[in-house]
């Protein structure tokens, strides 16, 4: 998809068939939603793109499987997108991020007043590098508000002093950028911050896929790569395969994240059901910045929307297990450091898990019931697995193992996590000699393990 507005794909009441909807492109727009962050489309033109008749369009794409789990291991868009456009991609590199917005820079065991003030990120910084954790993002607070410039930083942030702080941790700064504050001074915004020793930006509240957005994004990673800045498309609409042609942008959002938990009630959103459903359809597009982590989990029926305390829906072994089953390779940890402290045994175990692949199988799989995936990284193998509301076994076949004798690191649903969704039990066991791996999972529950080679 490029210099062309992006396709839905409606059915028609009444009709065995699918219409297509494309944005028609923008004719009159102003300043405002979040923030002054956003340029609001007030009127639209009577076509969809200004272009010429001699160009190559871009693809659409039906994927058909034999079986669901087959759709959770496909990289059809990717393929079909253009091919890489730098010459040295040997500076990008995918990690995991300490967020702070989810947890509302609630942190505690401190002596200093957290919130959004260069104490507090130090703090994320230190928790990172404790953990080998790459990045720690700034979202949004960091910059002066209702002024959509990225040079206006607040009083209460020393910027270059956390830059300089997290490089001598090794610990990269990634900042937080609202639309139209980025797109409005692009190109003095990237070069400042990338002279200042930043690694990249979140881009948010694009929340548009006309011809003008698509080619903002292009825009954006070209520039972003010029400086060799690392992207976080958030608030974007549905990846098409930018990151083979611009390898830096690392992730999407375009996905109803965990940050979903954080104002929405039980009967508006099932997370969990959501969960076992986006593996076979919004992956297939590409990344997803799921944003997920949470040491704070609910069982169906305790589960609140709480902005400074949030919690997920399912058990712990749900969150640890999203690390496995959602592709990301720029992948957030949600909480506050303070509760990961408290969480040694599940803090490693994420920590430790790679935000990149060199092989998937996907082992199990129906749409909107159960998924389950396993992924190699060099010589260790992960498996993730979930399930809706319903308890349920399943059999894993890991003959992909090959030959030799495994080790089997495990984190399973607790006997009581059905009443107590932190409940969890590790066990360190063989991988039995049949390759055959009975998993049981709670109602909302989960499964994750890593797999090494004796």
């Amino acid at each position: 998809l490029e210099d062309f507005p992006g396709m839905f794909l409606n059915n028609e009441t009444g009709k065995t068939s699918l219409k297509a909807v494309h944005a028609p492109y923008p004719k009159v727009k102003e300043q405002g939603g979040h923030n002054q962050l956003q340029m609001l489309v007030k009127e639209r033109e009577n076509y969809i793109a200004k272009t010429s008749g001699t160009r190559s369009f871009p693809w659409r794409v039906f994927i058909v499987s034999e079986n669901d789990k087959q759709l959770a291991d496909c990289d059809m868009v990717y393929r079909l997108a253009s091919p890489c456009r730098l010459q040295d991609v040997s500076w990008v590199k995918p990690g995991k991020v300490a967020w702070d917005w989810w947890n509302d820079w609630n942190i505690y065991d401190v002596d200093f007043r957290a919130g959004i003030n260069t104490e507090t990120y130090k703090y994320y910084i230190d928790f990172a590098a404790e953990h080998g954790i790459e990045y720690v993002i700034l979202d949004e607070g960091w910059a002066v508000n209702l002024q959509a410039d990225m040079m206006q930083v607040i009083p209460e942030i020393d910027l270059q002093e956390l830059v300089d702080y997290g490089k001598s941790k090794n610990v990269g700064i990634i900042l937080w950028a609202g639309y139209w504050a980025f797109a409005r001074d692009m190109e003095n915004v990237v070069k400042h911050y990338s002279d200042m020793g930043v690694k990249g930006f979140k881009v948010d509240f694009l929340d548009r896929d006309d011809q003008e957005m698509v080619n903002f994004v292009y825009k954006a990673s070209e520039v972003c790569a010029k400086y060799k800045m690392l992207v976080d498309f958030h608030g974007v609409f549905k990846p098409t395969g930018l990151q083979r042609t611009y390898p830096n942008v690392l992730n999407y959002e375009g996905v109803n994240g965990l940050e979903q938990m954080k104002w929405s009630s039980e009967k508006e959103f099932d997370m969990v059901t959501y969960d076992v459903t986006i593996p076979f359809i919004r992956m297939i597009a590409g990344p997803m910045d799921y944003t997920q982590g949470a040491m704070r989990n609910a069982v169906k029926g305790n589960y609140r929307p709480v902005n400074s305390e949030p919690m997920s829906q399912g058990t712990r072994c749900r969150q640890l297990a999203t690390y496995v089953i959602f592709e990301s390779p720029f992948n957030m940890l949600c909480d506050a450091p303070s509760n990961y402290r408290r969480e040694k045994e599940c803090t490693e175990f994420i920590s430790n898990i790679p935000t990149i692949w060199d092989e998937t199988v996907s082992l199990a799989g129906k749409v909107s019931e159960y998924v389950a995936i396993a992924r190699r990284h060099g010589n260790d193998w992960y498996i993730g697995a979930l399930t809706n509301w319903t308890p349920r076994e399943l059999d894993l076949d890991l003959s992909f193992l090959g030959e030799g004798d495994y080790t089997l690191e495990l984190f399973k649903d607790g006997i009581n996590a059905d009443r107590a969704a932190r409940d969890y039990k590790k066990e360190v066991i063989p991988v039995p000699t049949d390759r055959k791996l009975k998993i049981h999972m709670a109602p909302g529950g989960g499964y994750a393990a890593r797999i090494q080679k004796r």
